[in-house]
């Protein structure tokens, strides 16, 4: 069975798009099988432009992604849920193993400062990931 991770911001919209996508990339560069979503407590109705065009900047192409709420089923699929910032309230409980990476800075003030924090991290976690058996 290949190892789930689902990211988990309040809008869906920012950081948990940008973690979930470079998480595919580097994952598939290195060959690693692993699925990958990303979703919002509060979901926002699409991704905004700036996090778009950052998105886009870095080869990546997120026009057609539409945030969505987080299920039980996505909760208890993933074998690491990591969140941006927020409380997955009920659906903690039905998580394996949940990340809190409350310390990203905000998308909203500087893109590229906080998609090298998030690319930091999911490279370490992909490192922990690749390792398990």
């Amino acid at each position: 069975m290949s190892p789930s991770v689902l990211f988990v911001c309040l809008h869906g919209s920012a950081k948990s798009v940008i973690a979930a996508e470079h998480f595919r990339r580097l994952a598939a560069a290195r060959g690693v099988p692993v699925e990958v979503r990303s979703a919002g407590l509060e979901p926002d109705a699409a991704v905004p432009p700036k996090v778009v065009g950052g998105l886009l900047a870095d080869g990546i192409d997120v026009r057609a992604f539409t945030p969505r709420q987080p299920t039980e089923a996505d909760v208890a699929q993933a074998t690491t849920v990591v969140a941006f910032g927020c409380d997955l309230g009920p659906l903690a409980a039905r998580a394996r193993r949940i990340e809190r990476w409350d310390d990203v800075p905000a998308v909203s003030e500087d893109f590229g400062r906080a998609r090298d924090a998030i690319v930091a991290r999911v490279t370490a976690l992909l490192d922990e990931v690749a390792e398990r058996p």
